[in-house]
Formats: structure tokens, sequence, C-alpha cells
């Protein structure tokens, strides 16, 4: 059974776009390339051929990737993101327990397709987002670090 993908209408709308343009101008640029090196000879020592072919592998790949995930796609609607509970969509600023001076992080939980931890996404399956997953503003969690150490954190709050 296929796993649901949870998506915002903007990251839907993004794989769809992504998607239209690497079947569109990602396979016609391939192909061109593909050509090209073809006209270069013998294609058993053409490094241009086998670079062309594994960019074809490549975008052919991300396009199955991209259909799967639409396929399963489950699109939330801005409005449906509650500000009760941690959920797709929920923005969330969390403080370390017992921690002198801990600052407080600010974090996105979006489902592993959307995640951008550079601009504080992280997945719903990341250990953080497993811990705050339906809690609600004011609960502590327990989160366990991938090096196996645990840390306590407070909800401080939850927002769109």
């Amino acid at each position: 059974m296929q796993k649901e993908n949870i998506l915002t209408k903007d990251s839907y709308d993004k794989l769809k776009e992504e998607l239209e343009q690497l079947k569109t101008v990602g396979r016609t640029e391939i192909i061109e390339k593909i050509k090209v090196a073809r006209a270069f000879g013998d294609l058993s020592e053409n490094a241009e051929y086998d670079e062309a072919k594994n960019d074809q592998a490549m975008i052919e790949n991300r396009i199955n990737e991209i259909e799967d995930i639409l396929k399963s796609a489950k699109v939330i609607d801005e409005d449906e993101i509650s500000t009760d509970r941690v959920g797709i969509g929920s923005k969330i600023k969390i403080k370390e327990i017992g921690q002198k001076g801990a600052e407080i992080l600010s974090f996105t939980i979006m489902s592993s397709n959307e995640i951008d931890p550079k601009n504080g996404i992280i997945s719903n399956e990341s250990p953080i987002g497993r811990a705050v997953w339906g809690k609600k503003r004011g609960n502590k969690v327990e989160v366990e670090l991938p090096d196996g150490n645990k840390k306590n954190f407070k909800i401080m709050e939850i927002y769109k």
C-alpha cells in the first residue's frame, strides 16, 4: 500500500509545474543533447553520450518520483491547518527545557517531500516532527536525537 503524501496546495502546484517542465522542456533538451552526442561517433567511447544518457535517466527517475507523489497526494487547504494541535503546515516555536538562555527554535512541519531544513521546514517524520505531532501549545515533549541523546522541549506557539 502506498503511503499518503500530505501536501499543501502550494507544494502540490510546484510539483505539478516541475513535472510539466521535465516532461516538456527537460525531455526535449535531453533528446537534443543525445542527438548531438551521437554525432561525435563511436558510442562505446563517447563520454558526452554517456553523460546525456545518465541525465536522461535522472530526468525520467524524477518524473516517476513526482508522479508517484502526486498519485497519493492529499492536498490540504491553508484553512485546514490547525493552530490548536501540531500537524502538516503548522508553524511552531519550541524551547529547550532546562537550558538556561535556550533560544526559541522555529519550524514548519511538512511532509517528507517538502523538507528544507536550512529554511526551518522539517518533516513530520523527523525526530522533532514525530515528538510534537498532535501536541498542543504548552505541551512538553522528549526528542530522541540521531546521536541517541534526548532533549526536552516545550511547545511555545503553534501558528499558520
